[in-house]
């Protein structure tokens, strides 16, 4: 990485913390917000690692016979709660069948309502908030890391640079924080920006 694009990267730190506590607070419908909607993305983590094991180990009966009666009548999974919804059959080869699937229907509507979708019709700015959202902490969280790895072998250069664009704080406050001269914070400060576009590159 070269040393603008550090300078361009740590200069917008604070300015990405602030819109991430702006979006983090965003509403997506039904008292879920974005930071809540990303949270959710460890709980489809989980349902992945789910999948893999047999479902016996963690349905329930009843969760059992729903789960056959989709395997009979999808031929495929679609992505969305929306599309899955649209894909369970409303009518089946049987009576029980027939009530097997509308209770999935029912099930996936809930799914649906509980997360918001089917109060708002602006799903594509949700999703761009999310994207935003998701985008904006990784960016944050890759100066987090950088940062830790300088402070693990150069604490003062590190220090340099959070007062300066963690902390907001001007040349002269910064320098005075570390009792030394304006001059000797410049040159550290170029120190700083070197190792730490070294270690981002």
């Amino acid at each position: 990485m070269a040393e603008q694009q550090a300078i361009e990267l740590l200069s917008s730190y604070r300015q990405k913390q602030a819109r991430l506590q702006v979006l983090s607070s965003y509403s997506v419908g039904a008292g879920i917000t974005v930071s809540r909607l990303n949270e959710d993305d460890q709980l489809q983590e989980l349902h992945r690692r789910l999948r893999g094991l047999p479902s016996y180990l963690y349905l329930s009966k009843r969760e059992q016979q729903l789960e056959s009666v989709a395997h009979a009548y999808l031929e495929r999974y679609p992505a969305g709660t929306r599309a899955q919804l649209a894909a369970v059959p409303c009518e089946g080869a049987d009576e029980e069948d027939e009530r097997l699937l509308q209770e999935l229907r029912r099930k996936i509507q809930k799914v649906i309502a509980a997360r918001g979708w089917d109060i708002r019709d602006d799903i594509d700015e949700v999703l761009d908030r999310l994207a935003e959202y998701q985008d904006l902490k990784a960016e944050i969280e890759r100066v987090d890391t950088v940062l830790a790895a300088l402070e693990n072998y150069k604490p003062d250069l590190a220090r340099v640079l959070r007062l300066t664009y963690v902390e907001g704080k001007s040349w002269s406050e910064a320098a005075a924080e570390m009792s030394i001269s304006s001059a000797a914070f410049y040159r550290r400060k170029r120190e700083a920006l070197e190792k730490f576009a070294e270690l981002a590159g």
